[in-house]
């Protein structure tokens, strides 16, 4: 610890906090008072006026940090509106689909706790919180994809060799495949909302933190309104009519372009969250 006393009894002391690198610092004033004596040009004279002033950050930076809320709140609400009604089509019945949501609450107590602290510690270059953003949204892509076509996947596997209109039966492998996908779903939305708001507490200044929490729930409710709207829709098998296949029929082929486009907006949403280090990322790949 290093004290330095000034002509009008200001004492600055240095605490490291405990993950920090050595030279981040925060220099602290143990008494208001403004130092007599010593020019501006002195650094010593600087050195003694206590903390710097608090950072803010832009409006702009704050609106693409936050856009990783609609990301995460776009796959929620179609996890809503599209998986229960589906998951019964491959034989699941309703009361069991009650127990696969369970993944969701049983993740958020465990996942969002534990990211929070390995997300603290981390001292990787690219950010405290980018790491964990990052993954997280491939996580997502991942589960989606898997959801989006288990049913392919369960008929490559020898659920059934009928076509998906005349088939009525339960389509075991595919019902695995999908759980899995929507268990992966929800440990993923995990991973990604507790960093997402840590970044977001991060970049805010103290003057800030309303108007960020602001944007942030505005963000949210425009992924919950896109999510629902595409929910509803029953005319993504028309739109991109290439999905149907003899095990997907028009249900199946809705959830999977519907998913695919989530795939698409969780991209975009997070590399405008994490666009800061984004071009440092490339170029680290490219060396």
């Amino acid at each position: 610890m290093d004290s330095a006393a000034g002509g009008g009894g200001l004492t600055a002391i240095r605490l490291p906090y405990r993950h920090l690198r050595d030279a981040e610092m925060e220099l602290v004033s143990l008494n208001g008072g403004t130092p007599r004596g010593g020019s501006p040009k002195d650094p010593d004279a600087t050195h003694q006026q206590g903390p710097p002033a608090a950072r803010t950050t832009t409006t702009r930076k704050l609106v693409l940090a936050c856009m990783v809320a609609a990301g995460v709140q776009f796959g929620w609400a179609l996890q809503l509106s599209l998986l229960t009604p589906y998951i019964q089509t491959l034989g699941i019945d309703h009361a069991m689909a009650s127990f696969i949501w369970l993944c969701g609450p049983i993740t958020g107590f465990v996942v969002q706790p534990c990211v929070g602290v390995w997300s603290d510690k981390c001292r990787s270059k690219y950010g405290r919180r980018r790491p964990f953003i990052l993954a997280g949204c491939l996580m997502i892509c991942f589960a989606v994809t898997l959801i989006g076509f288990s049913a392919d996947l369960g008929y490559i596997l020898g659920d059934t060799t009928e076509h998906c209109s005349t088939y009525k039966g339960s389509r075991f492998r595919a019902a695995i495949i999908f759980v899995l996908g929507f268990w992966m779903l929800d440990l993923a939305n995990n991973t990604v909302q507790g960093p997402a708001r840590a970044l977001l507490a991060d970049l805010s200044g103290p003057d800030q933190c309303n108007s960020a929490n602001a944007i942030f729930c505005t963000w949210m409710a425009v992924g919950n309104v896109l999510g629902f709207s595409s929910g509803a829709s029953g005319n993504w098998h028309k739109w991109f009519p290439f999905l149907m296949t003899r095990a997907c029929c028009e249900a199946c082929s809705n959830l999977k372009a519907a998913f695919l486009v989530a795939v698409v907006s969780s991209l975009k949403s997070r590399c405008c969250a994490c666009s800061r280090n984004f071009k440092l990322f490339c170029n680290s790949l490219q060396s």
